[in-house]
């Protein structure tokens, strides 16, 4: 009678072990996404050449929404830096306008990019098929919007006679929207980003085209625990 007592106290204390492991079990997380990126809704011959790449960073809240906790809603702070080499050119007039053109395809030119560094925050619906965080190999999907503020523009233009930086304009959207999507395994994924809102609010000045430009950014992301 004792040594079955000692069983069934053994027992509900292993059971009281991982309910109260489960209870509190989360996917709070790092993460590092290394991808490459596109402009669409680009104006007409502005062509991307080269690479174009760039990286995000940060760390997520994992907030599970079930009891099984393998479903649940991941909200971070994170930071995202890209680089795009193309051919429009942005500088200013002799008022101070900024002015957008297109460089033509018979100018020989050094270097044409602009650079983004976004603070953004995640909100994600986050669903895994992991249990109690005992093994990491699980898949994952995650998907939702990231909202972003873009802190620091640069555009560069070189050639072999003149050089034109610029960093600030009001044409420019600080105010950063993207849908995101990342599914995988274990600690490799691959994610996909794309913008909601366009990254400028101007017309090319010679033609009065609109220059919109949305991004899209995949490649892979990396989660640790």
């Amino acid at each position: 009678m004792f040594f079955c007592c000692t069983i069934q106290a053994q027992e509900d204390l292993i059971e009281k072990h991982f309910s109260d492991k489960d209870s509190l079990y989360r996917e709070d997380q790092f993460y590092l996404g290394l991808g490459v990126n596109f402009l669409l809704d680009r104006p007409q011959d502005m062509r991307q050449s080269g690479f174009s790449g760039g990286f995000h960073l940060g760390y997520i809240r994992d907030m599970p929404l079930n009891a099984r906790r393998n479903l649940a809603l991941g909200v971070g702070l994170g930071l995202s830096v890209n680089t795009y080499t193309q051919n429009l050119f942005i500088g200013k007039n002799n008022d101070g306008q900024t002015v957008f053109d297109v460089i033509d395809s018979n100018i020989n030119f050094n270097e044409n990019r602009f650079s983004t560094n976004v603070v953004e925050m995640p909100i994600h619906l986050r669903w895994r098929t992991s249990d109690i965080g005992v093994d990491q190999s699980f898949w994952r999907i995650y998907a939702g919007i990231n909202i972003g503020y873009l802190y620091h523009f640069k555009s560069v233009y070189r050639d072999n006679a003149i050089s034109v930086e610029q960093t600030r304009f009001d044409e420019l959207n600080r105010i950063r929207y993207a849908f995101y999507f990342a599914f995988g395994k274990s600690k490799i994924n691959f994610f996909f980003k794309y913008s909601l809102n366009p990254l400028f609010d101007a017309k090319l000045d010679d033609t009065g085209q609109p220059v919109g430009v949305d991004e899209i950014k995949a490649g892979l992301v990396f989660y640790i625990l």
